[in-house]
């Protein structure tokens, strides 16, 4: 799958939006409708993490069957008590596989696959000149450090629990020079040069408002904390037409629908690495 997209959709923090409405990306020319169904509209709800692959692919799914999506990106905890709730929607994509087998228990989603995958890197200002090679890095004298402790849930607790694994969490909150509450502004502060590391998810610096302004250094999978890795999509029991929501999910899960998670810094479930982390963190429907 091309991993480059020559156009993507601006992030929009909680945002809540129909995909008509959306920015237009390059995308393929407009198909004929060939699906014919008893709604025009379907509702998703996604964790906000997801909207800048989400946002396009609902374009994309617009112009192959006339059907729009009513979409919703916010935290993936808030929308998950919700539809724990009162709340519903028809099709859902969520963060922590642990929220897709509650909803599952609950009675309130009929299946959930696996989605995407998210990864950990450091990241540096261009050129690197603290000269960041290894996480170990983040340990030594002089070297400014910049975190997001604060930030929701998962961000700042999953990194944490990332360079405690790597052993180097105490030395690395002593070289903070920013602890923060919002993973964007870190990469704000970062590419600023008010510091010389951080750790972030990787998707974050494919958004178009960071991408290509800061240098990447991989970050060994051991130390990554396995229950924010996951995202899983699932069909809720409210949905009004089944079917569509059905032939939604295998178009999110087509090699077309995931080219747009894997273009915005995810790793897509059927690829390879994809369907590995799959069997490694049990992403099955029980």
């Amino acid at each position: 799958m091309d991993a480059k997209k020559s156009d993507r959709i601006n992030r929009r923090a909680f945002l809540t939006t129909a995909a008509g409405a959306a920015t237009a990306a390059a995308l393929p020319s407009a198909l004929s409708a060939t699906e014919k169904f008893s709604r025009n509209t379907l509702r998703v709800w996604s964790c906000g993490g997801l909207a800048e692959a989400f946002m396009p692919a609902n374009q994309r799914f617009r112009e192959k069957t006339g059907v729009e999506i009513a979409y919703t990106g916010a935290f993936a905890a808030a929308l998950g008590k919700s539809l724990l709730g009162s709340a519903t929607t028809e099709v859902f994509a969520g963060r922590v596989l642990g929220l897709a087998k509650k909803l599952r228990e609950a009675d309130k989603m009929a299946y959930f696959k696996p989605l995407c995958f998210t990864r950990y890197v450091l990241v540096t200002p261009k050129g690197n000149p603290a000269g960041i090679s290894d996480i170990q890095d983040l340990t030594k004298p002089g070297v400014r450090v910049i975190l997001s402790p604060q930030a929701s849930p998962p961000g700042g607790e999953a990194v944490g629990v990332l360079l405690k694994k790597a052993g180097v969490l105490d030395q690395a909150m002593n070289n903070a020079v920013i602890q923060g509450s919002c993973v964007q502004r870190t990469m704000e502060d970062l590419i600023d040069s008010r510091g010389d590391v951080s750790v972030v998810e990787y998707r974050l610096t494919r958004m178009p408002i960071f991408e290509g302004k800061v240098e990447i250094v991989p970050i060994p999978e051991e130390y990554f904390p396995p229950p924010p890795l996951t995202f899983t999509i699932g069909v809720m029991n409210a949905a009004a037409d089944r079917e569509l929501a059905d032939h939604y999910v295998d178009f999110i899960l087509s090699e077309e629908g995931q080219e747009f998670f894997e273009s915005a810094g995810f790793i897509p479930a059927i690829s390879g690495k994809g369907m590995q982390m799959t069997e490694k963190l049990g992403v099955k429907d029980a």
